[in-house]
Parts: structure tokens; C-alpha cells; sequence
């Protein structure tokens, strides 16, 4: 077999920017060597077929995409397969975790992990992996997905927006992260406590103000304090999904420091959107926790940049645009969810770069972290051992994103208009180009743990 040899004059790789050429066998990395000049390409490695990258771009590693509704089987005219793992590939994002809900049936089970696999197979362009659901009734169903290779377990604390998947009252969810300890396994949470949102203002009409109004901090606050005793109490690995609440930071700090192990992510429109550029009725922009105020997103980096909040993944959650309900621009009545799987990368990008952030800043959180946190070493990385994940980028190209560009389902995204910076030219899943009717994406399942 003819080796496969990317040469750039810039490659992230552990060690830095690099001018090297990267070997690629069989699928994966085999050597990553500095160039020195014309280095020639052969010698001890043998033959090789070279992909010579162009001169403004830069070699990253795929992205590891741990939060995305790709909703099929029952609810593809929402998002499937093929057009998620395509937007995906467009995105260079090279794997992603599904969530267990928004399917019919949701993966809270054995029968629905068959499923997603059956309705998954021949049609993904990127890596597929799946979290099990925690749901009220199915404890003695965890332990059947954790040894079918689910990478954890979903759990929402207050309602999720789907009957077909309720969240955990307080007692359930203290018997799910007990039983995710002995399990060795990690529960994520979407984290609101629902007394609280209860207790809340309503959200009605046009207005986005009192659709903040009632999904306030506290609400995150208050659940975020309640999964660290629990993870304190147990030992247990707690992961707390799309958060957006900035005063939930401090607590994650104590409890980070103190050694509870209790990690944390938050999302490309959390940091990059700002409550007050959403208009009366522009329900494009809802989601659950909501986008908040400058202030607060100044926070989220913070907590990014200090290392509190590891992750940033895009919670793709897509739904036919008349689900939106912009006809009448009701805030409470519309879907909430943004799809985003193939913008998270120039997103990001664009406002990092103001900050004074690196490259490498952003492939860490949205590459190497994730990855750690699904436990898939083979993947987040270029550097020997790892699978030959590859993005040509091109970080100083700019474009303005119009829904032509777009492979998901649906097109609606509250990016559209926004010039960002950063292109992905090209991306490769083991050394194959990767993209629309290139189904080489495998179905993954949870690797062993570490020795």
C-alpha cells in the first residue's frame, strides 16, 4: 500500500506550528516530521502519494464534535445522517457524539441504540458515536448500553421539549450519577433546575427580553451546584452541557480545584452572539439556556481561557423552519435550537482571533477536549498513533455566510449575514477525502478505558 504524505508549511501539531509533512498508513499517522527546506518525501518511509497543501493554509486536526442532534430515525425532516455528517465534513469537524433525543425512538435503551445504528449505517461521512439516555424507568437499561458502547449518558434536570424523553427529579438523577460511578462511565447534563424556571416570569410573544426573563441564571446556577454534590458525594464524572450562565463558573472553579470531577463546555453562539442583537420575533436565535448578555459572555471566555470551561461544541439542534414560528415571532411557542454543526469552526475562529487567541487555542477546545472527554485517543491530534483526521484551513480567508452554503437539512441559522474568518478548503477521515456522497464514516463505539 502507497503511503499518503501531506506536506504544509504550517501543521498544529502537539509540538507547535510546524512546517512538516505528516505520513499516513493504512489510515492513520505513522510519522510527523519537521521539513527542512525541499526535504524529499520517500527515504526510509517508502513511496508515497503527496497532498501538497497551499501556502495560506494551515493542517489542523479534525474536530471532535460531542454535542449534536442529528435526530433520525422518526424525525429526519429534521436533520439525518447524511446531511448532518456532511455539514459536518464541510465544517472540518471529523467526528461527532449524537444525542440520545429527538429521535424516534430515543437511544434509552438497547432496541433504540439498534436504531440509530440501522438508520446511521452507509450514510455517514464522518465518525458517529452515541451517548445513552438517562430517563425516569430505565436504570436496568444503562448498564445493557453502557456494554453496547454508548460514551455516556444524557440526563436533562429540567424539561427537555420532548415527551418522549423526561428529565430526572432530584432523586432519579442522584440514583443515575451512582450508578454512572459504578458503571465507570460519565453522565452529562443539560443543567436547569425546573423549580426555579417554574418560579420564573413566563416567556410570551415577541419580545426576546422576556423570553431571557424566564430561563434566568439561577437556574443554571442552582442545578451546576447540585450535580458537584452529587459528583463530590459519589466520585462520579459529571459533565455539564452548553453552559451559559457565567455565575455558574466559580462554583466549577472550587470544585474543580478541590478535585470533583466535573468538567464543563459551552457553545459557539454563547460566546460569539449577544442578547442585545436579537430583535422582537427573531426566534432563529432560541435556544435552551438561552444567549445572554455581553457581560456575561465575557465571563464564558474567561472560564475558557483559564481552563474551567474545556469544551466548545456546537449543540446542533435543527428543526424544519416552520417550527421556528417566524411567521409570528413567538418567543415561548417556537422550537429552541440552533444549527450551527458546520459554522462552530470559523465561528469561534473569528472572535478568538480578536482576542488575541491562537490556532491552537481554539483546536484544543474544540478538537483535543472533546475527544478526551469521550475517551478517543485516536482522535483530536496529529501526531503519530492517532487516526489521519485532516483539515486544510484557511485561517485568513473571510466569507459571509448565506444559506447556499449550508449542507444541513435546513438552512435557517442566525449567523446568516455575519462575515466570518476562516475556510475550510478541504477534509480527510483517515487520509480519504471526506464530503457528500462519500459515506466512509464508521459507527464507533466506546473505546476501553485507559490502563
Amino acid at each position: 500500500m502507497t503511503d499518503l504524505v501531506f506536506r504544509a508549511r504550517r501543521v498544529l501539531t502537539p509540538r507547535g506550528v510546524l512546517a512538516a509533512q505528516v505520513r499516513v498508513r493504512g489510515g492513520a499517522i505513522v510519522s510527523v516530521d519537521e521539513l527542512a527546506g525541499a526535504a524529499e518525501v520517500g527515504g526510509a518511509g517508502g513511496p508515497a502519494e503527496i497532498v501538497e497543501l497551499a501556502d495560506d493554509e494551515v493542517l489542523i486536526p479534525g474536530l471532535v464534535d460531542t454535542h449534536v442532534h442529528v435526530n433520525e430515525p422518526g424525525r429526519a425532516d429534521w436533520e439525518g445522517f447524511a446531511t448532518a455528517t456532511a455539514a459536518a465534513a464541510a465544517g472540518g469537524v471529523t467526528t461527532i457524539i449524537d444525542m440520545p433525543l429527538n429521535s424516534i425512538p430515543p437511544t434509552v435503551d438497547s432496541a433504540g441504540l439498534a436504531a440509530k445504528r440501522k438508520a446511521a449505517a452507509g450514510k455517514c461521512a464522518v465518525d458517529v458515536g452515541f451517548w445513552g439516555g438517562a430517563v425516569p424507568g430505565n436504570s436496568g437499561q444503562r448498564a445493557r448500553l453502557h456494554e453496547a458502547g454508548v460514551f455516556g449518558f444524557k440526563c436533562f434536570t429540567a424539561d427537555s421539549g420532548v415527551p418522549e424523553f423526561p428529565p430526572l427529579d432530584d432523586a432519579a438523577l442522584a440514583q443515575a450519577i451512582q450508578q454512572v460511578a459504578e458503571l465507570g462511565s460519565v453522565l452529562v447534563v443539560h443543567a436547569e433546575d425546573a423549580a426555579v424556571l417554574a418560579g420564573a416570569p413566563a416567556a410570551g410573544g415577541r419580545a426576546y427580553r422576556k423570553f431571557l426573563a424566564s430561563r434566568p441564571p439561577e437556574a443554571e446556577v442552582s442545578a451546576v451546584r447540585r450535580l458537584i454534590e452529587l459528583a463530590a458525594d459519589t466520585g462520579a464524572r459529571v459533565h455539564v452541557l452548553h453552559l451559559s450562565a457565567a455565575p455558574a463558573v466559580p462554583l466549577l472553579a472550587a470544585a474543580q480545584a478541590d478535585g470533583v470531577q466535573v468538567t464543563a463546555e459551552t457553545c459557539p453562539h454563547y460566546l460569539t452572539l449577544g442578547a442585545d442583537q436579537v430583535r422582537a420575533g427573531q426566534t432563529q436565535f432560541k435556544c435552551c439556556p438561552p444567549i445572554r448578555d455581553r457581560a456575561n459572555q465575557e465571563l464564558l471566555w474567561e472560564a475558557l481561557e483559564t481552563g474551567v470551561i474545556g469544551c466548545v461544541v456546537s449543540d446542533h439542534s435543527p428543526c424544519p423552519p416552520e417550527l421556528k414560528h417566524l411567521e409570528t415571532g413567538d418567543f415561548a411557542t417556537a422550537w429552541g435550537g440552533i444549527s450551527s454543526l458546520q459554522l462552530g469552526l470559523p465561528v469561534t475562529w473569528t472572535r478568538a482571533a480578536r482576542r488575541g487567541h491562537d490556532l491552537a487555542d481554539v483546536l484544543t477546545w474544540m478538537a483535543a477536549n472533546p475527544a478526551r472527554l469521550a475517551g478517543l485517543d485516536a482522535k483530536g491530534s496529529i501526531e503519530p498513533g492517532r487516526d489521519a483526521d485532516l483539515v486544510a484551513f484557511a485561517p485568513d480567508e473571510t466569507f459571509v455566510v448565506t444559506p447556499d452554503r449550508l449542507r444541513t437539512r435546513h438552512r435557517l441559522t442566525p449567523y446568516e449575514g455575519q462575515e466570518l474568518r476562516g475556510v475550510v478548503r478541504k477534509t480527510w477521515l483517515r487520509g480519504v477525502e471526506a464530503g457528500p456522497g462519500q459515506p466512509a464514516g464508521r459507527l464507533l463505539t466506546r473505546p476501553p478505558p485507559r490502563p
